[in-house]
């Protein structure tokens, strides 16, 4: 845990002051006045350097799709040991995401983005020079640590530098970077693998991490983790940059605002965990990050050759034609980016979702046809559309909202732990389906994952928060709002507290220990409606809260 004034900044919890920071007319309660155009450049250079992060995630699990068969004659590996170097990376990953939180609040996103591009660099050369398949395992790990820390840290990044009124295309911005780094490690593959130059596949990951590094080092960090440091000269000269200079004075002092709640509340992070609604909404960000998995998207892009070959496609053929996943990926999150903030966070999870069910059915029914060209070609397409669906919508809005849903004083913790169990369910699926795919064949695997699909609608359907078009602060504010008007009990015993002179905190800890059970009923209650229904107003401000749908 970092000392008290390295912390991140955020609203203190149920004993906060109610009071918003700003009023409803300020600007940047909803997301301010249009930036100038030298902003809009900074913020675009800003992502475009920072994603490099996401892009070297998305080529470092990509490429491997393309290196297994020849990986497979090399060293002669079996279907578990295909399942063990392809997950030796997630694990690494998930570990790296599990620090990743904790480093970026500690030392800043910008220097942690430094830590995670020398990583890839190295990890690169390694996994391209592994003389065996120990050493293999190892250096995948090794590279893992980078993959999870920067699927933590970027979209961290991204979502604290950007305006509200463009934070959901900024931060999915990432996901597109990810998707286009898939589709050039497919590219790279079909290229290389007329020489089987699988080592090259994997090492050329090395030039976008040195773009990384050095990119990083012209970067600011946020405002937020600058004032989490006292460094309110910074923050602002970074704001400035960043939004209209009229809006400057309000968001410090949103900001601030967070900051100070969060000294009187003297927690920690751990303890802020506690509470019931900053654990509940840890649960849903879990529940998301699993959600993500077990529909089966890294099943396709890490074997995707595998997949088609088992229809009779030749491995050249199989190489070449996962391209089409590739670039209907890209497709797929550049219309999603285009959504996001316009559709909204729960419409898209519950439309792309069902969709998916659809495409996965109908793609493990064709495994059930005779092996041929045409069967070979029925089969990429469905996975092509499967992707479409998935991209568009399930990818590019888990990823937003784990990095929009947590209080900021825990973001870092509370993302990372559930991009941790994320990466662990990855590391799971990547395992465990080479395996499955020779026990139980290709055609009941994908209906398993579209019986997925369907528990992962109903889940989303009433966990998931809508979180469109507030700024990070308000958002903050109007979730615990919702969950303390759920939990009447805690709002007595405060009272009670105060009309009697003891402590505020430790009565209202022990209320939430008490009550902790029926309020997580009581909230899931209380959270049920149609798609959209609001569950609160942002007090003193009149802004549209959170929505939870039933």
């Amino acid at each position: 845990m970092a000392p008290p004034s390295s912390q991140s900044t955020s609203t203190a919890g149920p004993n906060s002051s109610p009071t918003a920071p700003t009023s409803p007319t300020s600007p940047s309660s909803h997301g301010g006045t249009a930036p100038s155009r030298n902003a809009r450049r900074f913020i675009v250079a800003i992502a475009a350097i920072a994603a490099l992060g996401g892009a070297l995630f998305g080529y470092d699990t990509g490429v491997v799709s393309g290196a297994l068969p020849f990986m497979e004659q090399h060293f002669g590996l079996t279907s578990l040991s295909e399942g063990v170097i392809t997950s030796a990376l997630l694990i690494g990953a998930a570990f790296g995401s599990l620090a990743g939180g904790r480093m970026s609040d500690a030392l800043g996103r910008r220097n942690s983005l430094l830590w995670a591009g020398a990583v890839f660099i190295g990890g690169a050369v390694a996994v391209a020079l592994a003389p065996s398949v120990a050493f293999m395992t190892v250096a995948r790990f090794v590279l893992g640590l980078a993959v999870g820390s920067a699927s933590v840290i970027t979209p961290l990044y991204l979502s604290e530098i950007a305006p509200a009124h463009i934070r959901g295309r900024l931060v999915s911005f990432n996901s597109l970077m990810i998707v286009s780094g898939q589709l050039l490690a497919y590219l790279v593959n079909a290229v290389l693998a007329h020489w089987e130059a699988w080592r090259w596949m994997l090492g050329l990951a090395a030039l976008p991490a040195v773009a990384l590094f050095l990119g990083v080092l012209f970067l600011p960090d946020t405002p937020r983790w600058y004032i989490s440091r006292g460094r309110q000269d910074e923050a602002a000269a970074v704001l400035r940059r960043t939004l209209p200079a009229d809006d400057v004075p309000d968001e410090l002092h949103r900001i601030e605002h967070a900051r100070n709640l969060e000294a009187d509340a003297q927690r920690g992070a751990w303890q802020e965990l506690q509470l019931p609604w900053v654990r509940r909404l840890l649960l849903v960000g879990i529940g998301l990050a699993i959600v993500q998995q077990i529909t089966g998207v890294n099943a396709v892009i890490y074997f995707a050759p595998k997949i088609l070959s088992t229809t009779g496609l030749g491995t050249n053929a199989a190489i070449t034609a996962t391209i089409a996943v590739g670039a209907v990926s890209v497709v797929a999150t550049a219309i999603g980016m285009s959504l996001i903030d316009r559709v909204g966070r729960r419409p898209m999870l519950l439309w792309g979702l069902s969709g998916m069910t659809v495409s996965l059915a109908l793609l493990g029914a064709a495994f059930h046809l005779p092996h041929s060209t045409v069967v070979s070609y029925l089969v990429l397409a469905l996975m092509v559309l499967y992707m479409g669906f998935m991209q568009a919508t399930l990818n590019t809005g888990v990823w937003l909202l784990l990095a929009e849903m947590f209080p900021l004083k825990v973001r870092g913790l509370a993302m990372g732990a559930a991009v941790f169990v994320m990466w662990l369910v990855n590391f799971g699926i990547a395992l465990c389906f080479p395996m499955l795919l020779d026990a139980v064949g290709a055609a009941v695997t994908f209906w398993l994952f579209s019986a997925m699909c369907v528990l992962s609608l109903l889940f989303c359907k009433r966990y998931a928060p809508e979180t469109k078009g507030l700024a990070l602060e308000d958002l903050e504010h109007e979730l615990r709002r919702s969950a303390e008007r759920a939990v009447p009990s805690t709002t007595v015993t405060t009272t009670a507290a105060t009309s009697t002179g003891t402590d505020r905190d430790t009565d209202t800890d022990t209320a939430s220990t008490t009550v902790d059970q029926s309020a997580d009923d009581t909230v899931d209650d209380t959270a049920g409606g149609t798609t959209g229904d609001t569950t609160g107003d942002t007090a003193g401000s009149g802004s549209r809260g959170p929505t939870y749908g039933n």
